[in-house]
């Protein structure tokens, strides 16, 4: 019997995640909003934006930071348009809340915009790129997060790891999926690394004098560094500018200063965009859909790996056997409940 981790039901997983968000104060709707995404990250093995998220969502909160009840405001510029104020919240409300505006301005312009401002953010992006996937729709989603990543050629922290999101639907249950920071990694991956005492691959991070380190808590004190040199410096650039200036919130760097060291979650926006294949396919959806599949099945007909389907493989022998949780982690999680 493994005595260091946990089994769990994926329900267990929500009911769990569900009483230390309430617990500590957060409201039946932001409660059920995070819970529901942290539990989807943890039934596809993405423990980076599982359950240890729950560590951070509850420090923000007390931080003063976040707010555990306010409630999206929404507001429409245009006919393809939809902007969502979530007032200081966490984004994911904001997000189940825009999403219907978005599919249905999509599915009436072909292409549509769901810009999320004033929002803390912490999980991944691919639960909101599947989610408008499910409606037949493509997408694609980007956001900043608090400063933590050097430019390519440079050693001060500019950029967030800036992760950038795609989903195309597609027959049957799973769509094709990537979400990607343009950092290295995530910024939990070495967090994850720093709290079990395991050295990070060379090229992850640089120190806090610009040397490059194995060190997890040294990289995190430094600053990261972005995949692929300047084009991945390139990428965080872009997004920092869609899903910043452009509209109307926060770079990293503002995020990072207005933290002013508390160690919250990152405030800024995010940037969703839509795009309706039956309308801009000129009319040939079918078969534009067969010449993507034949692509797909091209490159999985090889032996190469599509994007997410570790994920999917996770998600599936989780909805069959249940998952596994370390055991320091979940003993965390029920102090955080008051029931360890």
């Amino acid at each position: 019997m493994n005595t260091d981790k946990i089994h769990l039901s994926i329900e267990q997983v929500y009911a769990l995640s569900l009483d230390v968000l309430s617990r500590n104060g957060f409201s039946p709707e932001h409660a059920s909003a995070i819970a529901r995404t942290i539990t989807a990250a943890q039934r596809d093995d993405c423990q980076s934006h599982g359950m240890y998220r729950l560590i951070g969502c509850v420090r923000t909160l007390q931080s003063g930071l976040v707010s555990p009840s306010a409630l999206p405001v929404i507001t429409h510029p245009t006919a393809a348009v939809v902007q969502v104020d979530a007032q200081r919240a966490y984004s994911l409300l904001a997000f189940q809340e825009g999403l219907p505006h978005l599919v249905e301005k999509t599915r009436r312009n072909g292409v549509a915009v769901l810009a999320i401002n004033n929002c803390f953010h912490f999980s991944a992006l691919w639960p909101e790129v599947e989610a408008i996937a499910q409606h037949g729709l493509a997408a694609v989603a980007m956001t900043p997060s608090h400063s933590w990543v050097a430019p390519a050629g440079g050693t001060r922290p500019v950029f967030g790891t800036n992760p950038l999101a795609f989903a195309w639907p597609r027959p049957g249950p799973y769509p094709y999926v990537f979400d990607f920071a343009t950092s290295m990694v995530a910024r939990g991956e070495i967090e994850l690394h720093r709290r079990t005492g395991r050295p990070i691959p060379q090229g992850w991070a640089i120190d806090a004098e610009g040397r490059p380190t194995t060190d997890a808590a040294a990289g995190m004190a430094g600053a990261m560094l972005t995949f692929g040199s300047y084009k991945g410096s390139a990428l965080s650039t872009m997004i920092e500018l869609l899903a910043g200036p452009l509209i109307g919130d926060w770079t990293s760097m503002q995020s990072q200063a207005f933290d002013a060291g508390k160690g919250g979650a990152p405030l800024h926006g995010e940037l969703l965009i839509a795009l309706d294949p039956d309308i801009l396919g000129r009319g040939m959806a079918p078969a534009n859909a067969q010449a993507a599949e034949a692509m797909l099945d091209a490159i999985n007909g090889q032996g190469a790996r599509l994007p997410s389907e570790r994920r999917f493989k996770a998600r599936a022998k989780s909805e069959e056997e249940g998952l596994w949780v370390g055991r320091a982690l979940h003993d965390e999680i029920l102090s955080l409940a008051g029931t360890a």
